[in-house]
């Protein structure tokens, strides 16, 4: 059985008049849109029709018009899952605002669900009178079955009295308001479906909202990171991110603010002045290891009577090295 089915499985390209039509003839319902279904006691006596007798139906308000009224209905409905351990998330939160989006996803995972017990097969199932233990079943009942009035029970009915009519005359003549038939508008359900579409789009539309909102809310989060907050690129990014209005300049003003931080030199670490300082250092003891060698070269060609009075000098300093 499905319980849980990825967003590309087949179950989510079925239309809303093949939705519509199953649940009708399932439970003997005349609903129009799928969002009136957003009650979930619709919801609650589909899986009665797949799992008899699994859910309360005592406590099922097919009456329901507040959210709270309906949240009950989710709740009895959260209950047979949890006995039939399905792991289906419900978003009571989106389908109690009646959106025909999110409500025709989830009809169509109860379809998929329906169809996957026994193939879909009922077994003398009798949506009625399951449906009369429910509060509100017989306003549902009136939906589904509207009763045609029948012209021999006009006939039969006996003529009132001439006092009578001329009273009911009266009355009419007085509310003029109240015997203006209604118009009857011949592209109903045309207008009905453009509006579901329109509906539709706008679902989706706040949903790519919602989504672009969040990447540039993780970019802005990015962007407060202490190691780079201070960097000339974040601070171009910020400032497109803060722009108040939709100025082509704004962007201008950030690329110059990249130019412009290319442009400073940025000041020599501690490391890179001591690199700087190493070559004079080895240059000093390049001049040292020189003046060393001159002075030995100069040793080795004295004469050993030079030596010797180089000697008596040092000795006639007073140098402790060379006793007297």
């Amino acid at each position: 059985m499905a319980t849980n089915i990825g967003m590309m499985d087949a179950a989510y390209f079925v239309g809303r008049s093949e939705i519509l039509s199953w649940i009708n003839s399932t439970l003997q319902l005349n609903l129009s849109k799928v969002e009136e279904a957003c009650s979930g006691a619709v919801h609650c006596q589909l899986m009665d029709s797949v799992h008899p007798g699994i859910v309360p139906m005592h406590k099922v308000n097919f009456d329901a018009k507040n959210e709270y009224e309906m949240i009950q209905n989710y709740k009895v409905l959260q209950d047979v899952f949890n006995k039939l351990k399905i792991t289906k998330h419900i978003e009571v939160s989106k389908l109690v605002k009646g959106r025909p989006l999110d409500n025709l996803e989830f009809m169509q995972w109860m379809k998929r669900y329906c169809d996957s017990v026994n193939g879909g097969l009922l077994n003398s199932y009798n949506p009625l009178e399951r449906r009369e233990a429910c509060k509100g079943s017989k306003e549902v009942g009136k939906r589904a079955a509207p009763i045609q009035p029948s012209a021999k029970s006009s006939t039969s009915a006996p003529k009132p009295h001439s006092s009578h009519n001329s009273r009911k005359n009266d009355s009419h003549s007085a509310n003029p308001a109240a015997k203006v038939p209604r118009p009857t508008s011949s592209g109903g359900p045309v207008y009905d479906e453009q509006i579901t579409e329109l509906k539709l789009s706008i679902d989706s539309l706040e949903k790519e909202r919602d989504f672009y909102f969040a990447k540039l809310r993780d970019v802005e989060i990015l962007c407060q990171t202490p190691e780079i907050e201070n960097s000339t690129v974040v601070a171009a990014i910020q400032r497109i991110l803060y722009a108040t209005d939709d100025n082509v300049s704004v962007v201008a003003e950030a690329q110059a603010m990249l130019t412009q931080g290319q442009r400073q030199p940025e000041p020599l670490s501690p490391i890179q002045e001591v690199a700087e300082d190493k070559p004079k250092i080895e240059t000093q003891k390049r001049k040292n290891i020189m003046t060393l060698e001159v002075d030995v070269a100069a040793n080795s060609t004295l004469s050993p009577k030079q030596r010797i009075s180089d000697a008596s000098d040092v000795h006639c300093s007073g140098s402790p090295l060379i006793s007297c």
